[in-house]
């Protein structure tokens, strides 16, 4: 009898071992009977140890846990920031087949191998400069900015997820490393265009301007063009379907649309004004963008229009310190990172772009985090 419990106790164990592997690489979901189609990927930026979780993206929207991965590097939190310690956008980013993930406390750069809702092969690289707090790539070109003593960007060839810095893609954006407060004047993001010719940091209230690198294969230009934007302070941006910038302004509080010139000189379309508090994150989803206001807990959103015209389409409350967000590559829904708390909301999309909440989940360890990717 004894015998028999022992293979029975046995047989269960196997069978929860493999249903926990199973759901967390595709198979159907036992508590909602709903298969992923789809993944998330949230980085905490732990103070004492970073890490990415990852969530099934199910069919009705809502999101399911399937693992946490540890970067093998610290987060950082920059001087002044509450609930972005990074106080950036894309401290998480998509690579050839890759997750890239940035180490602000210990100068790295994460790499993954993506499957599904699982990664693999982690591999650790430095930053060549100190505080990385953005990530960006095209084909296998990859490139970090660091905050840090003054700004700084750094470049890699991405060899299947095996990253090789090139010591000539180094540049330094030569800002004042002592203004103060350091959260709103260090740099924020860095992100190529969509064809890859071009590479733009957004440098906040340090200069208050893009500058923008002019890029191919071989390299990058020695110096950027610059476009100041005096008193705007711009922090996120993305692009749009003309492949034009649509931006925030974190100091206006407003939204703002920009054409990229061959020569990398940006040229206002259209700005509007939020009306809300502390907008400083950005997301495109097909004609529409949604603005992160973390002060006042919303999402401001707007069409976009012919020559990067905004329409307003409303504004949606979040939970308290609304950050990073990020799209489902349907583009039906949305998802945006929570700070104050560490919690993803989640929303549905509607055609005439209106979000309706579908549910949230609590990152473990993910309060002052930033960083979110969707497929």
């Amino acid at each position: 009898m004894r015998l028999s419990l022992k293979i029975s106790a046995a047989g269960v164990a196997a069978a929860a071992a493999v249903a926990t592997a199973l759901l967390g690489s595709g198979a159907a979901n036992a508590s909602t009977g709903q298969d992923p189609v789809g993944a998330v990927f949230v980085q905490t930026d732990g103070l004492s140890g970073n890490a990415v979780v990852a969530y099934d993206r199910l069919a009705d929207g809502t999101l399911q846990q399937a693992g946490t991965y540890a970067t093998g590097g610290n987060g950082v939190q920059l001087a002044g920031s509450v609930v972005d310690h990074l106080a950036s956008q894309s401290g998480l980013a998509r690579g050839e087949g890759s997750l890239l993930a940035v180490n602000g406390g210990s100068n790295t750069i994460t790499s993954f191998s993506i499957h599904g809702s699982r990664l693999a092969d982690r591999e650790i690289v430095g930053s060549w400069g100190q505080a990385p707090v953005s990530v960006t790539a095209h084909d296998n070109r990859v490139f970090v900015l660091n905050a840090r003593g003054g700004g700084s960007v750094q470049g890699y060839l991405n060899f299947g997820g095996h990253l090789v810095a090139v010591p000539s893609w180094h540049r330094d954006l030569g800002l004042d490393p002592n203004a103060t407060p350091e959260f709103t004047h260090t740099p924020a993001q860095i992100a190529f265009t969509p064809d890859g010719s071009k590479l733009i940091v957004s440098t906040k209230g340090n200069t208050s301007s893009f500058d923008v690198f002019l890029t191919d294969h071989r390299g990058l230009s020695a110096s950027p063009v610059v476009t100041s934007v005096p008193g705007a302070v711009p922090f996120g941006f993305q692009f749009d379907a003309a492949g034009d910038v649509v931006a925030s302004e974190a100091a206006t509080n407003s939204v703002a649309t920009f054409h990229v010139g061959a020569d990398g000189s940006l040229t206002q379309l259209d700005i509007a004004a939020t009306g809300q508090a502390a907008t400083c994150w950005i997301v495109v989803d097909g004609s529409y963008v949604y603005a992160s206001n973390a002060g006042s807990g919303t999402l401001s959103g707007y069409r976009i229009g012919g020559s990067g015209s905004l329409t307003s389409v409303g504004v949606t409350h979040t939970d308290a310190g609304t950050v990073d967000a990020a799209v489902s590559s349907d583009g039906q829904y949305l998802y945006v990172q929570t700070g104050l708390a560490g919690m993803v909301d989640e929303f549905r999309v509607g055609s005439d772009g209106t979000l309706t909440a579908i549910g949230s989940v609590l990152v473990p360890g993910a309060a002052g985090g930033e960083g979110i990717v969707a497929n």
